[in-house]
């Protein structure tokens, strides 16, 4: 088993893990919590002393000290468990923070948002991540404090009677022990049916809310609904289950506490006969051997959940450990300013679940000199969105190089990248706000004016107050790429690399947004890459690429002429070429 494997089988572990930084807020969480639970076990010991003692009619003035001290513990004991929970709370508080900021950091690599399914992911994102509160409140604090106030009530019963300690240390041993493994054996499976059940409930939702439209149109919908109660069903059952071993749990905890009462009292009753104990210390034994059971008694619940917490454990650092496809590079900014865009000896491949495939990209080699239009055609698979994707720092290359300018871009992080090489990728994504806030994503303190002008630019009539709808369903498909391009010419860029801009729309929609696209990207470098050789007649230069590789490149009208791949395609649209 790899070390990484290992790893991931301690998810707990792991999860505790998080709370090393704060390791001394825990410490004293846990002293607090100690203190709280002491002040319980000595406040009914107390209480057992006095209520005895006042039983044979002593002077008043004997039970003062007896009556303060109960007092003080009172109070005691209420203020140490507020502080202990205001301590361990804002503790987790801030690591579950720590957790979501690590798990946001990974997320926007992109890497895990393609591996995982959008519900699996906002389940993991929430739930799994909420899980580490639930450890450490739940999971910490309380066998620690238990066990630091467990030794010194076994040492009080011992001191009052030698034998006394027995009851009093093998009740709750026995159920902080034998009762703990149980509960956490049993509530394994459970626990882990339960997160993938909430898992598969949560994506089962998402699906069919986000596919509502298709999956009415293709009279889908009963089986989707189908698949969200059987996913609530399942829940359901794991979650009577849970109650179930909570339930045993609680009844092993009084089962067990009764027969350490009943122990307790027989070696006491058998040591006040023999004269070896007096009667007022047998009540102060009996009272701490039960009270002793306080200390134990949340730990069989908490580990009937440890499945789930372990279970949950797992599939976090699941999105936490998944390799990047990028590797780490200088933050170093790039020089801004217009520059040529050199490909050379490009080659890019994926890999599932480690293993590497053939090369998407295979050596290729590509020029955008500064202003010029450039177009990369090629059929399905050929490695053109594989080139998007390197260019925009989304995928590494396995060897090769990208300069912009002087400067090697595969040797800059993806930020630094990204502030120089912009555009529009296949799949824009617009977000259910107005259209102000989805343009200030590229510029937050770009001023309506400038808003205007680049909506201007890319001939969008739109108000900057107007919501667009959940991915942009109030607008047409030609109107969400010209946002698109607004939100990338905000950036300014060297470089504007358009994958794929007119797919899915119809030819006159595509003609004019593809002008219009080219229009704003006026004086720039322009890589547009495309399946479709409609408005391939503005091109300066156009390369096929197939299987990886250029095969062909040159003005359209010599590779109209050469008789290759590119001729042998539909030819341009009427509207484009008469320009």
């Amino acid at each position: 088993m790899s070390a990484r494997a290992t790893l991931r089988t301690h998810g707990v572990v792991r999860m505790l893990g998080l709370a090393r930084p704060r390791g001394g807020r825990f410490a004293l969480g846990v002293l607090l919590g100690a203190v709280a639970t002491a002040a319980g076990v000595g406040l009914l010991a107390l209480a057992a002393w006095l209520i005895a003692t006042a039983a044979t009619h002593p002077p008043v003035t004997a039970l003062g000290v007896a009556v303060v001290l109960t007092r003080a513990l009172g109070v005691t004991r209420g203020v140490a468990r507020y502080l202990e929970r205001l301590v361990t709370h804002d503790a987790a508080l801030r690591t579950l923070a720590d957790a979501r900021d690590r798990v946001y950091a990974r997320l926007a690599a992109t890497e895990p948002v393609r591996r995982f399914r959008s519900g699996d992911l906002v389940s993991r994102l929430v739930s799994d991540t909420d899980a580490t509160q639930d450890l450490l409140v739940r999971g910490l604090t309380p066998p620690l404090s238990a066990l630091l106030v467990g030794g010194g009530a076994v040492a009080l019963s011992t001191a009052l009677l030698t034998e006394g300690g027995l009851p009093t240390a093998s009740g709750p041993l026995l159920d902080g022990l034998a009762v703990l493994l149980l509960a956490t054996r049993a509530g394994r499976g459970p626990g882990r049916r339960a997160t993938a059940a909430r898992a598969e409930l949560s994506t089962a939702l998402v699906d069919a809310l986000q596919g509502a439209p298709d999956l009415v149109a293709y009279g889908a919908m009963d089986r989707a609904v189908a698949r969200v109660e059987a996913a609530d069903a399942e829940l359901t059952r794991t979650a009577r289950r849970d109650a179930t071993l909570l339930g045993l749990g609680t009844g092993d905890v009084a089962l067990l506490a009764g027969l350490t009462l009943w122990g307790s009292l027989l070696l006491g009753v058998a040591a006040v006969s023999a004269g070896r104990l007096d009667p007022i210390p047998l009540a102060v034994l009996v009272l701490t051997a039960l009270v002793a059971f306080e200390i134990v008694a949340p730990l069989p619940a908490a580990a009937a959940r440890l499945g789930a917490v372990q279970a949950s454990g797992d599939r976090l650092f699941d999105v936490l450990d998944t390799p990047p496809q990028v590797r780490p590079a200088s933050a170093e900014p790039v020089p801004p300013g217009p520059a040529d865009l050199r490909i050379r000896g490009l080659r890019a491949r994926y890999r599932d679940r480690g293993t590497a495939g053939p090369p998407v990209l295979d050596g290729l080699d590509l020029d955008v000199p500064a202003g010029a239009h450039v177009a990369v055609v090629g059929p399905s698979g050929a490695g053109k969105s594989t080139l998007a994707a390197v260019l925009f720092r989304f995928h590494d290359a396995e060897v090769g190089s990208v300069r912009l300018g002087a400067t090697e871009l595969l040797e800059r992080s993806p930020d630094a990248v990204r502030a120089v090489v912009s555009g529009v990728p296949q799949d824009p994504h617009v977000f259910d706000s107005t259209v102000r806030e989805n343009l200030r994503l590229a510029r937050p303190a770009a001023t309506d004016a400038e808003l205007r002008t680049v909506l201007a630019r890319v001939r969008l009539d739109l108000d900057l107050d107007d919501p667009v709808g959940v991915r942009g369903s109030r607008l047409s498909g030609g109107m969400r790429q010209r946002l698109a391009l607004a939100r990338a010419l905000l950036t300014d860029p060297a470089v504007l690399v358009l994958d794929e801009p007119t797919a899915h729309l119809d030819p006159a929609t595509r003609d004019a947004v593809l002008d219009d696209l080219l229009d704003a990207a006026e004086g720039r470098a322009t890589l547009l890459i495309t399946h479709d050789l409609a408005g391939l007649g503005r091109m300066d230069h156009v390369y096929v690429v197939r299987e990886g590789r250029v095969t062909e490149h040159g003005t359209p009208a010599e590779l109209r002429d050469a008789g290759g791949w590119f001729a042998g395609r539909p030819a341009l649209s009427r509207s484009t070429a008469e320009r």
